[in-house]
């Protein structure tokens, strides 16, 4: 009995890349608008809020190309193991 190929990873479908997109739209609003924009409410005034957004927003996608490479080496290891 086959077993049915598993599908090639894509980078679209690793959520650390749209962790990464929201905080980016989230660092442009705050900086386009201030921020005031994107504070939450109750949240202590900090400054330069839309860098710390910036920043984590580098730290996912860094996140992103880490477990992505991961995920091709595991495949590509599977695929070199059935064949």
């Amino acid at each position: 009995m086959s077993t049915k190929p598993i599908p090639k990873p894509v980078w679209i479908k690793n959520t650390y890349f749209w962790i990464t997109a929201i905080m980016v739209v989230i660092a442009l609003v705050g900086l386009i608008f201030g921020d005031k924009a994107i504070r939450d409410p109750g949240q202590k005034k900090e400054g330069l809020i839309a860098l710390m957004y910036i920043v984590a927003a580098v730290v996912m996608f860094i996140n992103g190309v880490m477990s992505h490479r991961q995920t091709v080496q595991s495949y590509e290891e599977e695929q070199g193991a059935t064949q």
